[in-house]
């Protein structure tokens, strides 16, 4: 009786270290990102924008990098000069591997952001950071290929006005796929790691 409970018990245990074994092997196939995986998402695909150079550029410019784009504006007072801040610390701490991340700033402005404006606000971060500019017509499109809010939101005076927008950022792996969203305030480490383990990938 002894001897069965013991062959049922050995068993057991080789089915639960089979199991164990199983899961593993899964999750080694998948990488344990530490933002939002959103790898096959149907949207966010693509883009055709000019950046404040006056170049036409898509995804496939980019080939070969992690690229990591947001939503914002230059006379944002707080969310943007914090999230474009933290992106520059990003790619510092990347080392040697900061050459293949790029971050694309699309500006939800595009009235006030002219090329000149876009052109000093990446320099105050990072002279590698992209501007692209939408006309007011085209970043209705965009906003809703990305599923990314908008609003103007009125001043005092005709050019005081503010823009209520979504704070998050998309995050492309070096073949141009959606994979991350990093939502703002996730702390800059946890991104580093993700983008290493993209370019790893």
């Amino acid at each position: 009786m002894h001897k069965r409970n013991a062959i049922r018990l050995i068993a057991g245990s080789a089915l639960l270290v089979g199991a164990a074994g199983l899961i593993s092997a899964c999750s080694k196939d998948k990488p344990a990102f530490r933002n939002i995986d959103i790898t096959g998402a149907d949207y966010a695909k693509d883009f055709s924008l000019t950046d404040q150079n006056g170049q036409l550029r898509s995804l496939k410019d980019f080939r070969g990098k992690v690229v990591i784009l947001f939503f914002g504006y230059t006379q944002c007072p707080d969310v943007c000069p914090t999230t474009m801040a933290e992106l520059a610390e990003v790619k510092k701490a990347l080392g040697k591997d900061g050459d293949k991340l790029q971050v694309l700033f699309v500006t939800v402005d595009p009235e006030r952001d002219t090329p000149q404006v876009l052109k000093g606000y990446m320099t105050n971060f990072d002279p590698s950071f992209l501007a692209l500019r939408p006309t007011p017509d085209k970043l209705a499109e965009v906003a809703k290929d990305y599923k990314v809010y908008y609003k103007r939101v009125d001043g005092k005076t005709p050019t005081s006005y503010t823009m209520d927008h979504s704070a998050g950022s998309y995050v492309y792996d070096p073949q141009g796929n959606l994979r991350l969203y990093y939502r703002y305030g996730s702390g800059t480490q946890a991104l580093v790691s993700d983008i290493e383990l993209l370019l790893r990938a």
